[in-house]
């Protein structure tokens, strides 16, 4: 089998099972989400990829209103932060492993979106030491209460078309036990005042289910978030086949964990359903 090791154990989280275990535990037994929050239909979950120690506490919120429960497929799509390239990067292996374990690739859901793609490939490409798929996956595996199959996506270029396509081919293969994970962080490096100004804005879109109107904030400079693609095409896929409700559960920055509040990294944790 070709396996994708973990990149970031050790770095993002921690590398022994059982304090990976003990520390998303942690984070979901003090994730305040009202209990209806668990029994909406969840089709899609927006969350950030910082280190835990920073984000995981946010992650926690989405993670938990679907705890317990089953999906027989997850799609997870994350930016690439450290290598550039055109279109969507679906990993070609057979499984991604963390500390938890291994995670087998739904390579029948890949194969239909490869299919008659112009932007879709098969490749290691964005994959070998992303960090931004790779930390979801922990959480995945301690809420889910069956094992999954997982459609690794990695966008290395967020343009229109990309995103347009990828939220197209993603309907064309949901279904009522298919998640859909995005994986972004928010605006960063600004003093806080003005981070929560830009976030906030963000916020709003997610909650008016306004993927149009994110996009244009994020390319007239109004906002900024890291994993934008991912989060409109995931909105946008989930609409297709329609889910249109969204709720964000909570929003923060790094400058809560860390106390300096002159640059900070925001993050939110939203649903989809």
């Amino acid at each position: 089998m070709k396996i994708r090791r973990p990149a970031v154990a050790g770095m993002f989280y921690p590398a022994h099972p059982d304090e990976l275990k003990y520390q998303i535990n942690y984070f979901l037994t003090n994730a305040k989400v009202p209990e209806e929050k668990g029994t909406l239909d969840v089709a899609g979950i927006i969350a950030p990829h910082a280190g835990y120690v920073y984000s995981g506490q946010v992650a926690a919120y989405a993670y938990k209103t679907i705890y317990g429960k089953t999906y027989d497929t997850v799609i997870v799509i994350s930016p690439s932060h450290r290598e550039y390239f055109p279109g969507i990067s679906i990993y070609d292996g057979d499984a991604y492993e963390t500390p938890l374990g291994i995670i087998k690739v739904d390579s029948e859901k890949r194969k239909k979106l490869v299919y008659n793609s112009k932007y879709f490939f098969e490749s290691e490409n964005g994959h070998k030491d992303e960090h931004a798929l790779e930390v979801h996956l922990p959480f995945l595996q301690t809420v889910l209460k069956n094992d999954f199959n997982l459609v690794p996506l990695v966008m290395g270029d967020q343009k229109e078309g990309y995103i347009n396509e990828l939220a197209q081919k993603i309907s064309e293969i949901y279904d009522d036990k298919t998640l859909v994970v995005a994986s972004s962080d928010l605006s960063h490096y600004y003093p806080a005042s003005y981070a929560d100004k830009l976030d906030a804005r963000i916020e709003k879109r997610i909650n008016n289910f306004d993927f149009e109107g994110l996009y244009k904030d994020i390319n007239r400079k109004l906002s900024e978030a890291c994993g934008a693609g991912p989060m409109v095409a995931m909105m946008k896929s989930l609409k297709l086949v329609g889910k249109n409700n969204a709720e964000v559960l909570i929003r923060t920055n790094s400058g809560e964990i860390s106390r300096d509040f002159s640059e900070v990294v925001g993050y939110l944790s939203a649903i989809v359903y």
